[in-house]
């Protein structure tokens, strides 16, 4: 017996030292760690506010190649670029790679995301999540967006000579957002909201110190305030519920996946899930449509063809409308070049620079190893704005997306890509159809800054884009 296990061990010992060499003969990729916890976040960091994060990304890649370590937020990660990296990392097994953001996001909006689940977990929650913003669902919708984007220009635009775009656009996608969405009303509970999240957004991507005077600590302090909020409309929710028996799902989203209901008869989506989940689709919600709205109108004052081609969509849409008639599905269905020019704003200037995901074992990519628990960090704007990809890359051609088998696959990811495309993007749409359909029908406008902008994380024109307008007709 004494024996059997000597020669037990032995082949143990001969297996582990064989898995070790099997191992080392795999290399890291190239590139430098840092400084630990620091590494290069600052670096990156200051190139976004710089609008140099691709410059900063195409050094790296000189230097390195497509493929190379570095250290970002306090984590070992691997950055990776090109049209293949862009297919592995949306199509990888979700055993392989996780969704998973740098763990500083996640203890902002959580950890039970659709961002961070996988498997059975991620279907559930996407499943529930689309049974809200699926074109079905969203088609419901169309009158009251479109009374909230009504209310809002008479309230901020009409009378004035000039305004500055992004900051209206923000609280004009978060009133959207809290009335679709939430069935918050307006008031102050909405007003404190809007300052809570502002300033829980301000710390997504600092250096993740949690002390009193960083940022990172402030955002920590708002993210608690807004998860309260959202806590309370989901008893709130909770209790109509029991209240009425039964409830239209469609009410708003927090009444839908309260709704939702699994085999047992119980919720399908823990409080946690739906908290967490709530807190993504705010953060979509308001900054990245937001954005995109606020650079599709710097493109037009800059593209006078453009604005022209637009304008004709529009304006024969609104003809075919009786005096005071709503936008409906179908009008929005007509807007098509209105989207071309929607998709090659998000093609140069993509709202999300990046994003990360988490290797769940050692994986082997080009030639090099990717270390079990590291990030993998990919930017959208890196194939986006390759010349080999897009010809003339800097150059606004909405015609670019005339036909969509033109474009590369995991080329163009502004939405993401695969299983994990973006499920808010029919309704980013709708939002931003009828946000510039009513800008281009009643509004000219001419700026007042210059196209520059920053990213702090997201894209900020410079001073917020202050325009002078004039009015054309009345709402």
């Amino acid at each position: 017996m004494t024996t059997l296990f000597i020669i037990f061990l032995f082949f143990i010992s001969i297996f582990f030292v064989l898995k070790r060499r099997g191992r080392s003969t795999r290399k890291l990729p190239p590139g430098s760690l840092g400084i630990p916890i620091i590494g290069q976040s600052l670096d990156l960091l200051r190139a976004m506010r710089a609008n140099t994060a691709e410059k900063w990304l195409e050094n790296r890649i000189k230097k390195y190649g497509p493929i190379s370590k570095l250290s970002l937020f306090g984590k070992p990660t691997v950055f990776l670029h090109g049209h293949a990296a862009n297919k592995f990392i949306f199509t990888a097994d979700s055993s392989t790679i996780a969704t998973q953001q740098t763990k500083s996001i996640q203890m902002i909006i959580g950890e039970r995301t659709l961002l961070e689940l996988g498997g059975d977990d991620h279907k559930r929650v996407r499943n529930a999540l689309m049974l809200f913003l699926k074109p079905e669902s969203l088609k419901l919708y169309v009158g009251k967006m479109e009374e909230e984007i009504r209310m809002h220009l008479e309230k901020h635009w009409l009378g004035k000579q000039q305004v500055t775009v992004l900051p209206l656009m923000k609280i004009l996608t978060f009133n959207i957002m809290c009335s679709l969405l939430f069935g918050l009303e307006r008031g102050t509970r909405r007003d404190k909201l809007v300052e809570g999240f502002e300033q829980m957004m301000e710390g997504m991507w600092a250096v993740p110190v949690n002390l009193p005077f960083t940022r990172y600590h402030r955002s920590l302090k708002a993210s608690k305030k807004v998860r309260d909020t959202v806590k309370e409309l989901i008893r709130e929710k909770r209790s109509e519920l029991k209240g009425k028996g039964v409830t239209d799902p469609r009410q708003d989203l927090i009444a839908c996946l309260l709704s939702i209901r699994n085999e047992e008869g119980e919720e399908a989506l823990t409080e946690k899930e739906i908290v967490d989940n709530i807190m993504l689709v705010m953060i979509a919600g308001h900054d990245t449509s937001s954005i995109l709205i606020t650079f599709v109108l710097q493109f037009l004052a800059n593209e006078p063809s453009v604005h022209a081609a637009v304008l004709q969509e529009q304006e024969e849409i609104a003809r075919s409308k009786k005096s005071g008639e709503d936008l409906t599905w179908e009008d929005l269905a007509k807007m098509k070049y209105t989207w071309r020019v929607a998709m090659e704003t998000l093609r140069i200037v993509p709202p999300i620079f990046g994003s990360f995901r988490k290797a769940l074992k050692d994986i082997e990519f080009g030639g090099y190893l990717i270390p079990k628990g590291w990030q993998i960090l990919w930017a959208s704007s890196m194939t986006q704005m390759d010349n080999s990809i897009f010809p003339e890359p800097t150059k606004f051609d909405p015609n670019r997306f005339e036909n969509k088998s033109s474009v590369p696959p995991y080329c163009f990811v502004a939405f993401g890509g695969g299983t994990h495309i973006c499920p808010g993007n029919e309704f980013a749409r709708v939002e931003t159809l009828m946000t510039i359909h009513y800008l281009v029908t009643r509004f000219t406008w001419k700026l007042c800054a210059d196209n520059s902008f920053s990213r702090d994380p997201m894209p900020v024109p410079a001073q917020g884009l202050p325009v002078r307008i004039t009015q054309k007709k009345p709402l």
